[in-house]
């Protein structure tokens, strides 16, 4: 049994993953927990969430709220030539791909999080970058990139300084809640991205 099964009801760990629904119960005891990054040396693109929600960190699965727009916009934006469940997130590698957070700590909304918690997670986030040698760094959340690199009038897209040795770009933070963006545009703003990745 998986860490991640443990936050589980009985009943859900007999679903299939993508029909698992955490109770109000493992929701709220998932608050502060961590998930494992999805890394690997040399990859093209590492992602870089605000940090994990209550649902991923019940589920173990990164960006696993239903309603969450990161796994389709990954695919809209070309990078998987299907939209993956969040339980899939290994096989991300294989694509080139890798997922980690600024802040490791889960929390039921990103704007719980200190700006001490931003600028501490960015420092590690270098430290990371330094050591797996991503090609790029997409950081998806352009608020949450402005406190944690004192980057105050930075926008979405490429951005003139490096993260260690890889480039750095700002997506669109991909949360339902993010009503300026819809599934196409999010998925367009992946795609340049993938552009630009080549």
């Amino acid at each position: 049994m998986s860490p991640a099964d443990h936050c589980l009801s009985p009943a859900d760990r007999s679903l299939s993953p993508a029909d698992r629904r955490p109770t109000r119960a493992e929701l709220a005891a998932a608050a502060d927990r961590t998930l494992p990054d999805v890394l690997a040396t040399g990859l093209d693109v590492l992602f870089v969430g605000i940090n994990p929600g209550l649902w991923s960190a019940a589920t173990g699965w990164h960006f696993a709220r239903p309603g969450n727009r990161f796994w389709p916009a990954l695919h809209r934006g070309g990078f998987t030539p299907r939209r993956l469940h969040p339980s899939e997130q290994d096989t991300l590698p294989g694509y080139g791909l890798g997922i980690t957070n600024m802040v490791a700590r889960a929390t039921a909304r990103a704007d719980e999080l200190t700006p001490a918690e931003l600028v501490a997670g960015a420092e590690s986030l270098a430290t990371k970058v330094a050591r797996y040698r991503p090609a790029w760094v997409a950081v998806v959340g352009v608020t949450a990139y402005r406190i944690g690199f004192a980057r105050p009038k930075a926008g979405f897209g490429p951005q003139p300084e490096p993260l260690a040795d890889a480039r750095l770009w700002v997506l669109p933070n991909p949360s339902g809640l993010n009503a300026h963006f819809t599934p196409e545009t999010l998925g367009a703003a992946f795609g340049e991205l993938r552009a630009a990745v080549g």
